[in-house]
């Protein structure tokens, strides 16, 4: 009688002298379907993204869009167009052309830094603070960018004129008087452009990595060069768009300027006042203005947003 071992039976057949099936693996008619399908996904999923990016505008959008385009852009135009380019020269060349074009670079410019000096630590105030009544404190500073500019210039009136809340003061104690001089011009556009600046650098604050700010605070660094060498780099992009728009909104304030400035020659006429007085007199010379003020507009911005605004 024959012994039974507990092993496995031999193997017969052609393939008895192969070696034991290895484990752990499939084999390469198991794997080619696998990588077939693994490459059919990838080249699906390109294909949707590429699909994606040369998607058809829908016509319920482009319409609009066009519509919206060309109301922005068809006025711009009508400038152009309408330019007395005969007498271009000689209407640049009158003195008091770039006299109020200067005042408006230099109150614009200096509209811009009052707000970023007062705009951006209200704007981290409102973003990483935790004090009460933030809320109540992000619907004022909004207040001005819904506020007719003419509103605000009586605003700063009642309130920095010679009898005003805080000018009487002002006058009485060290005889300061702020209304109808250049810094009321600068005072009033610094008023409706800082909202501006504060909504987009409380943006880029919320929107910023606040994991290096806490690194920073356990390495021992105070809240004052965390702020300044960490938080401000990292919200630097947001501040500079903050602060072209401020500055394009200073650059094209009317309404509270000639309520809270007047609008003297050389001290307070910015461009738009002057616009606004060629009108009355002679349009070809408002104009040329006009057409000057949008050059000078479009260039700083373009060369602004080159320079700070990533793409």
């Amino acid at each position: 009688m024959a012994r039974r071992t507990g092993g496995p039976a031999p193997r017969t057949g052609p393939n008895a002298g192969a070696g034991p099936p290895v484990s752990g693996g499939d084999s390469p008619a198991e794997r080619t379907p696998r990588a077939d399908g693994a490459r059919t996904a990838r080249r699906t999923a390109g294909g949707q993204r590429r699909t994606g990016v040369r998607a058809r505008v829908p016509i319920v959008l482009a319409v609009p869009a066009c519509v919206g385009l060309a109301f922005l852009v068809v006025p711009l135009l009508g400038l152009v167009v309408r330019a007395p380019w005969s007498s271009l020269l000689e209407e640049l060349g009158r003195p008091e052309v770039w006299q109020a074009l200067r005042l408006s670079l230099l109150s614009a410019t200096l509209a811009t830094l009052v707000a970023l000096v007062l705009g951006v630590p209200l704007a981290w105030v409102l973003a990483r603070s935790t004090l009460p009544g933030r809320g109540l404190a992000r619907a004022l500073v909004t207040v001005p960018l819904v506020l007719p500019p003419v509103v605000g210039g009586v605003a700063l009136l009642l309130v920095l004129g010679r009898r005003g809340l805080v000018g009487q003061w002002l006058d009485a104690w060290f005889g300061l008087s702020l209304p109808f001089t250049t810094a009321a011009v600068v005072l009033a556009e610094a008023f409706v452009a800082t909202p501006f600046l504060v909504l987009s650098v409380e943006g880029a604050l919320r929107a910023a990595d606040r994991r290096y700010e806490d690194a920073a605070a356990t390495l021992g660094a105070s809240g004052w060069l965390t702020f300044r060498r960490v938080t401000l780099p990292l919200v630097a992009p947001g501040v500079a768009a903050g602060a072209v728009l401020a500055w394009a909104r200073a650059l094209g304030e009317f309404g509270a300027t000639i309520t809270f400035a007047g609008n003297f020659p050389g001290t307070t006429q910015t461009m738009p006042l002057a616009v606004y007085v060629a009108m009355e007199t002679s349009p070809d010379a408002a104009i040329v203005l006009s057409l000057l003020l949008l050059v000078v507009s479009v260039v700083v911005l373009a060369a602004m947003r080159d320079r700070w605004v990533p793409r």
